[in-house]
């Protein structure tokens, strides 16, 4: 793993944004992921999604594997939001990818899978939809490098942000203050006060991000919001 690609994870002391490419022009994806990261993104997150676990569908190990060699170093982080994700483990490391985040509704063996994955060589991520509860998540926090709280029902971009996900990211930031928890979904400028406060400190921004008028000042607000709640609580310990 590169040395830029080892930053996309803190263990929950510093601040990680990663724009969600689902809403961008995939027909210049590369383009696209460059653009993003020039403006301040530490990581790329890409949805995977099979018109199965969600409604939607769009693109699978081939698309990642032909970004690869066009973003070299770039952490890229899979959010697999797809049944059976123990399927497409080797598929998705073969093509590259940095992280593999699956859904812990999407399979009746999560420890399997996240035996699979690292056995892969790649990073594990375990997420939740809007319903679960975030007990679920607690067997399986020391084998895993993060914990993804969605903050949207999954399947689409745009979405409005469901504040009342957030409960569940202070319930493991007060449990947990080595844990990278990510949020994804409406999660923009206008929402990320929350999502800091609560404790997120890995950031997924999708619609907002890339339909911002500029990117780079939305990521470093951003960044600087997270960090200051990161440091507020710091000095609350």
């Amino acid at each position: 793993m590169t040395l830029q690609a080892a930053m996309a994870l803190s263990n929950g002391c510093s601040c990680r944004i990663g724009p969600s490419i689902l809403n961008a022009d995939l027909s210049d994806l590369a383009s696209e992921c460059k653009r993003l990261m020039d403006c301040g993104s530490d990581y790329l997150h890409l949805d995977v999604m099979d018109g199965h676990f969600v409604p939607n569908l769009t693109f699978g190990h081939p698309v990642v594997k032909c970004l690869r060699p066009k973003l070299p170093g770039v952490f890229m982080e899979m959010h697999m939001m797809v049944e059976k994700p123990e399927t497409w483990v080797e598929h998705m490391a073969d093509a590259g990818a940095d992280m593999y985040t699956f859904h812990y509704e999407a399979t009746p063996h999560p420890e399997r899978c996240i035996r699979k994955i690292k056995e892969a060589g790649m990073k594990v991520g375990l997420g939740i939809n809007p319903p679960t509860d975030v007990s679920v998540v607690l067997p399986y926090i020391d084998m895993v490098d993060l914990i993804l709280v969605m903050t949207v029902n999954p399947g689409f971009g745009g979405q409005a942000f469901i504040s009342e996900c957030l409960p569940k990211v202070q319930f493991l930031r007060d449990r947990y203050r080595n844990l990278d928890i990510e949020v994804d979904g409406g999660v923009g400028p206008s929402t990320i006060q929350q999502c800091a406060d609560n404790g997120a400190n890995v950031i997924v921004s999708g619609s907002a991000l890339i339909r911002h008028n500029n990117p780079r000042e939305a990521i470093q607000f951003m960044r600087n919001t997270v960090d200051e709640a990161i440091q507020r609580s710091h000095l609350e310990r």
